[in-house]
């Protein structure tokens, strides 16, 4: 992406362990920001880790969002590091994720990452030497890349605020091995508060949650920037043609942690039975890695043959299998998170299928006036609304957003509110 430097701009460090070229849903927020926040005055100076490591998932198309002259440091994880990257590991099953965190998480406070501190304060002395910073920008999780961003800011009395993509203490995935842990991560979140000039949240409830622990917070101190879309990915897109004889539903991304596709399946499967629906009416698409007991259930409901599992693609190819999709579907079991794959099917302009409890984020999928809502784990629910779909479906008038709706998300409106706050609490 070009973008042509301007004296007129002003540096801002961005500290993000994950980005590109590593791959998967935890990387788009902060590349978008990169992307755009040069059209708002301000160059992104990048510190992240080096990459080389294994990793999920790895998407080399994701650079070319990163406009020409935007500087990107990295810090290695620990010395010596291979240059050769090695493939990218296996997605583990949940309860192998699960055992991991606990035993990792007893030693490693705030997270697994910390160990990478040490090399990036180093490099980021570095940053600052070359590069008249403003302010610092720290994104997490890693809630790693928060301290670091708090030491730099003391140590050379630059201004920094602070991202939240997930919560950090009140975050039920967190896994605090005692009380001892619990607390000591409250006090080092309370400390990054109290000197973040601001901390940004993707949802009002992470926003209640924060200022619900820690009372010295005045509400204008966390401010709401919403996951989104990029306008751009869906207009460069090739794929644009569909055969309307039979309807597509579509998941994007990971069943990352306690969900699956389980409860879709055997709905899906149920109503296949009792409808006697044509099989060759019904395509289901997985755009992502998949865990070994999530693709056995598609043997065990007996819907292998009208499935697609594509295993990880590179982001642009998975918007267009968005793009030629009739139903956009995702999973949650709880009211906490914000998958940022929902924004990405408000973009696509699809009907929704959200299969999760009440809050939030169906919220969001009612207020679309597109979508269908159903509880995460009640069959009998889900192929109610399947029915509900296919019926519309065959009458060609299953229901869209209105461009008002989705516009709300447009990224690079959300990276203009964004520099704004920088302008606000820079060193300008």
């Amino acid at each position: 992406m070009e973008n042509i430097a301007d004296e007129n701009k002003f540096n801002v460090l961005i500290i993000a362990y994950y980005f590109p070229p590593m791959g998967l849903s935890g990387v788009q927020r902060t590349l978008k920001f990169v992307k755009y926040l040069p059209d708002f005055a301000w160059n992104p100076v990048v510190l992240t880790c080096d990459s080389n490591n294994s990793y999920y998932a790895y998407d080399e198309s994701l650079l070319k969002d990163i406009p020409l002259n935007v500087k990107i440091y990295r810090a290695a994880e620990k010395k010596n590091i291979s240059k050769i990257r090695k493939k990218s590991k296996k997605f583990p099953n949940y309860l192998t994720q699960k055992i991991g965190r606990f035993f990792l998480q007893i030693f490693k406070q705030p997270d697994t990452k910390i160990h990478w501190k040490k090399f990036a304060l180093h490099k980021a002395e570095e940053i600052i030497r070359e590069n008249d910073i403003k302010i610092i920008f720290a994104t997490a999780p890693p809630f790693t890349d928060f301290l670091i961003a708090k030491e730099l800011s003391q140590k050379f009395d630059i201004p920094f605020v602070v991202d939240y993509r997930d919560n950090w203490v009140d975050n039920p995935f967190h896994f605090f091995p005692t009380i001892w842990h619990k607390n000591y991560n409250i006090k080092l979140e309370k400390s990054i508060l109290n000197f973040a000039e601001k901390a940004f949240v993707t949802t009002r409830f992470a926003k209640e949650l924060i200022l619900k622990r820690y009372r010295f917070l005045n509400y204008d101190d966390i401010v709401i920037l919403p996951h989104g879309f990029d306008p751009q990915d869906f207009q460069e897109t090739q794929i644009n043609y569909k055969e309307n004889n039979r309807i597509v539903f579509t998941h994007s991304g990971l069943f990352q942690d306690d969900r699956n596709p389980k409860f879709f399946l055997k709905a899906m499967s149920l109503f296949l039975k009792e409808n006697n629906i044509p099989r060759e009416s019904i395509e289901l698409r997985f755009i992502g890695l998949m865990r070994p007991s999530h693709l056995r259930l598609f043997k065990k409901y007996k819907l292998k043959d009208i499935s697609l599992i594509t295993g990880y693609v590179e982001h642009q190819a998975a918007i267009e299998y968005l793009k030629t999709s009739d139903v956009l579907w995702l999973t949650l079991n709880d009211n906490i998170r914000s998958p940022g794959k929902l924004y990405e099917y408000i973009g696509a302009r699809k009907t929704i299928l959200f299969l999760g409890p009440r809050g939030q984020m169906s919220a969001i999928v009612n207020e679309s006036n597109a979508g269908f809502v159903a509880e995460s784990k009640k069959v009998k629910e889900i192929k109610k609304k399947i029915e509900e779909i296919y019926k519309l479906w065959q009458n060609n008038s299953l229901p869209i957003p209105s461009e008002e709706f989705v516009n709300q998300y447009n990224r690079k409106t959300i990276s203009s509110v964004l520099a704004r706050y920088l302008s606000l609490h820079s060193k300008i």
